[in-house]
Order: C-alpha cells, then structure tokens, then sequence
C-alpha cells in the first residue's frame, strides 16, 4: 500500500494530488488530500484522519509520501518508514514561505527521506520501492544547531531558565511580517500539577 498524506495544513495541495495521477497502480493508495478538491484517480481518498489513523496507515504503508511538514515527516521515521517528501512552495500559494523545501533538502541530505521536487521524481522514487529506517533517530548535532539557530531568530535567544528543571520558561513571543509582537500561547497544567 502507498499512504500519502497532506498533513492538516489549511492551504490545499493540488500539485501532489495530481502527481500522483502519474504512478502506476499495482497496489492500493490510500490518500488524506485535506482541503483540496483534487482526487486522484483510482486512490481511497479521505479529507482528515485522526493521528491513531495516520501511524496506523504509516506503519502498514510500503510508501508513504508526505509534505514536507516536520511533523508528518517525524511521524513516518517514527512509524519505521523514510518518507517520500514533497515540499509545499510558496510560490504555489501551498505555503506562506519555503521553509518545507529547505527542511525536506536537510532531511534528505541527512538520509532521513526521499526529496521530490519534480513530477518526474516522484514516479521514480515510489518505483525503486519502499525504505525502511531504523526509528531510533540518533543526535545529529549540526542540524540540531541549525534548529537551534533558526528558533533563535523566530523567537530570539533562548533566556536563562528556558528548559532548565525547577525554573519557570521564558515567556516567547515571535515576530510576524506586518503584523508586530504574536505572544506564545501559554502553557497549560494538567490535574497533576506537570505541564501538558
């Protein structure tokens, strides 16, 4: 089975759905396309799934090909499988800027999926068959650096007590273009007394 999903973004994804009228069908695709009016043809196609129902999927896909969003590409590394990323492109209208394209590029420099950025490709990586990968994700420190570094100029540098036991965190309030200071949300308590 070739799982493919869209992610829970609001902005639809056409371009992928209609990629994926290109593959051949040997075997069952089942598709979560979202928003997007788009179906491609002879695919199980579902407008949401819940998260139990993604990993379900996930873990008993040959294929997943995804978004490049972090988490449904973190999902299927932790489902066992190296997904096929197709990243949403601003210049599409499928995202606000391009930061899937730069972190489908780093994952797959870093072995972790199969980056598609052409219609092409995508034909090519679901022909040369399924990729397993071992779950048990290792530090990699330079890209955690780049995360790092990232969030630091989303949120600014981290503050004395950020992450540290027993302290409270920082308040972080991130900038967005013509529209000033967003605080975070804040963080909530469980009916135990931990955070949520």
């Amino acid at each position: 089975m070739i799982f493919v999903t869209v992610g829970t973004n609001e902005a639809p994804f056409d371009r992928l759905l209609r990629w994926l009228d290109d593959l051949a069908r040997e075997e069952v695709v089942v598709v979560q396309h979202g928003p997007s009016p788009v179906r491609p043809v002879g695919a199980e196609c579902v407008a949401f799934m819940s998260f139990p129902e993604v990993v379900e999927r996930m873990r008993e896909a040959r294929i997943v090909i995804t978004h490049a969003g972090v988490g449904s590409v973190m999902t299927a590394l932790l489902a066992g499988r190296r997904p096929i990323v197709v990243p949403r492109l601003r210049r599409f209208g499928e995202a606000v800027d391009d930061h899937q394209l730069a972190f489908g590029r780093r994952m797959a420099e870093a072995g972790l999926a199969i980056l598609v950025e052409e219609p092409e490709e995508l034909a090519t990586a679901v022909a040369r068959g399924g990729s397993q990968i071992d779950a048990r994700l290792r530090s990699d420190r330079r890209l955690v650096g780049e995360l790092r570094e990232y969030l630091a100029t989303r949120l600014g540098p981290a503050a004395p007590g950020d992450g540290a036991a027993g302290q409270p965190a920082r308040k972080h309030v991130y900038r967005e273009e013509g529209r000033g200071e967003i605080p975070s949300a804040p963080r909530e308590t469980g009916s135990r007394g931990g955070e949520r």
